[in-house]
């Protein structure tokens, strides 16, 4: 991306997707994202490690959810669209991107709007009710078959006043069992001092970061039932063979799990 940005996009306010685009080596990004996501490396100079390890979480929970039989997910908070994006991961599943960012649905609409399995929507992890009505998710997702629901690295800039457990369980009351949830999230517990300062970057970006302890973020499963190895930082979730584990023992830094939906908890119509 050159520095020109797309008409209605606003580049001096650092915003998150761009940020974790600049933390990804992307190049959709403009001054002030990498400005201050240069500030954040200096506070968490492993950010870049855990954004990659973000996205290969992703590849592996949604091929495994794919392989319980799903084709259809539900990607909220999608991001930018990078390499090993859900339909990639699952080819010939129907996928629904939903972000509120008009960054991200430029680039997602001028990249993927072609491909006849994807949907880009404009939604607020903050209004599920929302995204679950939006005539292009209906039209998208069959909800009397198995979903798959991602919310990676997006419910850390969800304030507790706008009740992350009830927009988790607005999501899982709207499917069947067999549907699966893939969330990740930061915790604090293994950086306890680096969280002000990460904290005070994100305030004056696009979205504020919510510091969680790893206790915090394994009660947002509440619900579910959590397929092994549970609630685990990313690297430590079904890991490749022979992939390398690293920052073993450390405490919880980025955790993620993957759970699945064995009731139907769908409220009566």
């Amino acid at each position: 991306m050159t520095d020109q940005a797309p008409k209605g996009i606003n580049t001096l306010i650092p915003n998150v997707a761009r940020m974790y685009d600049y933390y990804l080596g992307g190049k959709d990004n403009f001054p002030a994202d990498r400005e201050a996501a240069e500030r954040v490396l200096t506070v968490v100079p492993e950010i870049r490690h855990s954004a990659r390890s973000n996205r290969a979480f992703l590849r592996r929970t949604v091929d495994f959810v794919a392989r319980t039989g799903i084709d259809q997910f539900l990607d909220i908070g999608a991001g930018l669209p990078t390499q090993n994006n859900v339909h990639q991961v699952a080819p010939g599943a129907k996928v629904v991107y939903v972000d509120n960012d008009p960054t991200v649905l430029v680039h997602g609409r001028a990249i993927l709007g072609k491909n006849e399995n994807v949907t880009i929507v404009e939604g607020d992890a903050r209004r599920p009710r929302e995204i679950l009505e939006h005539p292009d998710v209906r039209a998208a997702i069959d909800f009397d078959r198995p979903v798959g629901i991602l919310l990676l690295a997006i419910m850390h800039f969800v304030p507790d006043d706008d009740d992350p457990s009830g927009i988790i369980a607005t999501l899982r009351e709207a499917v069947v069992p067999g549907s699966h949830l893939v969330m990740s999230h930061v915790a604090i517990d293994a950086r306890p001092a680096a969280a002000d300062g990460v904290t005070k970057v994100y305030n004056r970006a696009s979205s504020p970061f919510v510091a969680r302890t790893g206790a915090e973020i394994i009660r947002l499963f509440d619900g579910f039932d959590v397929v092994e190895p549970g609630i685990v930082n990313l690297p430590e979730w079904r890991p490749d063979p022979g992939a390398v584990v690293p920052y073993k023992g450390i405490g919880s830094y980025f955790l993620g799990g993957v759970g699945a939906v064995t009731g139907d908890g769908r409220s009566p119509a």
